[in-house]
């Protein structure tokens, strides 16, 4: 986890998600690297801005919002003695892209090039664009993507809670998450029994790979209850206080998900702590 992508927006929970990057970075020595997440101008919208002034006021509005979240960027990690990257420079420390194409799939393009993506997560009102773009980042970046909550916890990825489901997913999220997984004070692999899961090995044997890689896991088990899947395993990290989740996203389908609900669904739009994901 030594690069580290943070696509920009102007949203209320960046803050948080730039807390979550930093101190993510601290822990790891990573370099971060932000650009502007714009979603460009849809194709009715720049007909009628096609009229000369009105799109040059459009124009300039859209230089001025990206110019604020670089300096909001770069004055945030200064602020947390995150210095700019250079020649020679040690970590951590953080660079800007210049130049970002517009549109919601450059995050899953350009996500390629780096060890993890961290984004704001989803809610039940989030715009559809901004759901558009982390789904970029699962389904076409290749790598794991970090989702911060509303509010950063004072720490990251020092009590680290595996949702243990059997999947090809949840074994891929896994194997990202191994360099945290290494760092980490406490690790528990959780089954949520009741609940979604797919034929595949048992928690124990999560936990018997995890300890022949020197990380001191226990396997815990809750019932799901009258609960959902996904809230059963909000409520386990909950109360072992645990500050990141390993999820592996959509081992059901996106439309499945859409259509009946499901355990990825409802952590992207509820979590309370930062959720590491892989598709």
């Amino acid at each position: 986890m030594k690069t580290l992508l943070v696509p920009l927006q102007n949203i209320p929970m960046m803050t948080s998600t730039l807390n979550v990057v930093v101190g993510l970075a601290r822990r790891t020595g990573a370099y971060i690297e932000g650009f502007p997440l714009r979603f460009g101008i849809p194709p009715y919208v720049a007909s009628e801005l096609a009229t000369g002034i009105l799109l040059d006021s459009y124009e300039a509005k859209s230089e001025a919002e990206l110019n604020d979240m670089r300096n909001s960027f770069e004055a945030f990690m200064l602020k947390h003695d995150i210095p700019r990257a250079a020649a020679g420079s040690g970590r951590p420390c953080f660079g800007w892209l210049e130049n970002a194409p517009e549109g919601e799939d450059f995050v899953g393009n350009y996500g390629r090039a780096f060890d993890l993506i961290v984004m704001a997560r989803s809610d039940v009102d989030a715009a559809g664009l901004h759901r558009r773009a982390i789904e970029s980042a699962l389904f076409e970046s290749g790598r794991p993507v970090l989702l911060a909550p509303l509010n950063a916890p004072p720490s990251v990825a020092t009590n680290i809670m595996i949702h243990w489901n059997g999947s090809t997913e949840q074994a891929r999220a896994n194997a990202f998450a191994m360099p945290l997984l290494r760092l980490a004070k406490r690790v528990s692999v959780l089954t949520v029994i009741g609940g979604q899961e797919v034929a595949g090995p048992s928690a124990d044997r999560i936990v018997e790979q995890l300890r022949y890689n020197d990380i001191a896991a226990e396997a815990i088990r809750v019932e799901l209850g009258n609960r959902d899947t996904g809230e059963a395993v909000l409520d386990a990290a909950r109360t072992r206080g645990c500050d990141l989740l390993i999820k592996g996203a959509f081992t059901r389908t996106r439309l499945r998900q859409m259509i009946f609900g499901g355990a990825t669904s409802y952590i992207m739009e509820h979590a309370d702590l930062p959720v590491l994901m892989a598709h």
